[in-house]
């Protein structure tokens, strides 16, 4: 295990998804839900090889997403937003 580094150990639940990367972009919005409700979103986007991906969780949790840390998160995704099931700043 490398210094500073976080180890958890456990298993998602069925259906769950995992992402992980450098945190680039980290946006919190307002977006229509179901049945024409608002709700609040976070936008996190993620560089990995280059790669770029974004997941939009639930909720305000920009707190959990440190710009240019490398973070697992896993979700469950779903519309318009995803939850979070954990997040691991690595």
């Amino acid at each position: 295990m490398v210094a500073g580094a976080s180890f958890i150990r456990g298993a998602l639940p069925a259906g769950s998804s995992t992402v992980s990367g450098s945190v680039s972009v980290v946006k919190l919005r307002t977006v229509v839900g179901e049945k024409g409700t608002m709700v609040q979103v976070t936008f996190v986007t993620f560089l990995q090889f280059g790669v770029s991906s974004t997941v939009a969780f639930c909720g305000d949790q920009r707190s959990q997403f440190p710009m240019q840390q490398i973070v697992r998160a896993d979700f469950n995704p779903g519309k318009p937003c995803a939850s979070v099931v954990a997040i691991v700043i690595i």
